[in-house]
């Protein structure tokens, strides 16, 4: 069984991101609030979530704009601080870190998370500047810290960035498999909250070993899941379920729970 079955052995998953407010020393970090703030502040939404019925919980430094490609040790300190003071009891929990994946597995490691979501292959242009992710490094390291079932989620579309290269996602995503032992394949749109178009998914899903999980990263919203996961093996959720669909506002737990809704009738 993979590692991504061995935690969600069962159906398809629906994972719902905990956005952490912006860590210290990030420019729109909430200094009168401080890190007790961020804590409280995700640990409410965290409640949320558990209460409307999400399968997982992923932690992601959302609001650190503009994003690092190289995280400093007091962000990976700060988060890890984050995700062990909110981290679920009752339901595995993620972590991913815009857009350092070294970060991500440090503060997975440290925590117990179960999977981490990164952009781990591939050469892009992107809003953070040219990036080189190290997919060899990344899993070498995972093998270093001894936690072999962590599951390694890979964005073969990252958002906020365009591939250097010619190959459509289908054929990233069938190469990534088998190149760089991804556990699973994720597929976003353009920015977060935007989604990517279903045949995209289902172009993907095709080209993919059926035995890895193919999943929708962004872009889920209750009134068009249903076509997504006719062909996604589950999804990512995040900004459908803030006040107002904004994607760095509060969890709403009705637009939560409206979700969770449409999602398992589908």
């Amino acid at each position: 069984m993979s590692r991504f079955r061995k935690i969600f052995p069962n159906g398809k998953p629906l994972i719902a991101m905990a956005h952490v407010p912006a860590l210290p020393g990030t420019p729109l970090y909430d200094a009168s609030a401080g890190l007790s703030g961020a804590v409280s502040s995700v640990r409410r939404d965290v409640d949320i979530l558990l209460d409307a019925g999400f399968d997982a919980v992923l932690f992601c430094n959302e609001n650190d704009r503009p994003y690092e490609l190289q995280a400093g040790l007091e962000s990976a300190a700060a988060m890890t601080r984050v995700v062990t003071e909110c981290r679920p009891t009752d339901v595995p929990f993620g972590v991913d870190f815009l857009w350092d994946a070294r970060c991500a597995l440090a503060v997975a490691v440290a925590t117990g998370a179960s999977f981490i979501r990164e952009v781990a292959t591939g050469v892009w242009e992107s809003d953070m500047g040219l990036f080189s992710p190290d997919a060899a490094h990344l899993l070498r390291e995972r093998r270093r810290l001894d936690v072999p079932d962590l599951a390694v989620c890979m964005n073969i579309t990252p958002e906020f960035a365009s591939g250097i290269g010619r190959r459509d996602p289908a054929e990233v995503a069938a190469s990534t498999v088998v190149s760089s032992l991804a556990d699973v394949i994720l597929v976003s749109g353009k920015m977060a909250g935007a989604g990517p178009d279903v045949s995209t998914i289902a172009e993907v899903r095709e080209a993919v070993d059926p035995k890895i999980p193919v999943l929708l990263n962004t872009g889920a919203r209750a009134e068009t899941i249903g076509e997504y996961l006719k062909y996604a093996d589950g999804c990512i959720v995040g900004s459908s379920l803030k006040v107002d669909g904004y994607t760095w506002n509060p969890v709403d737990p009705d637009r939560a729970k409206r979700f969770v809704d449409a999602a398992r009738s589908a």
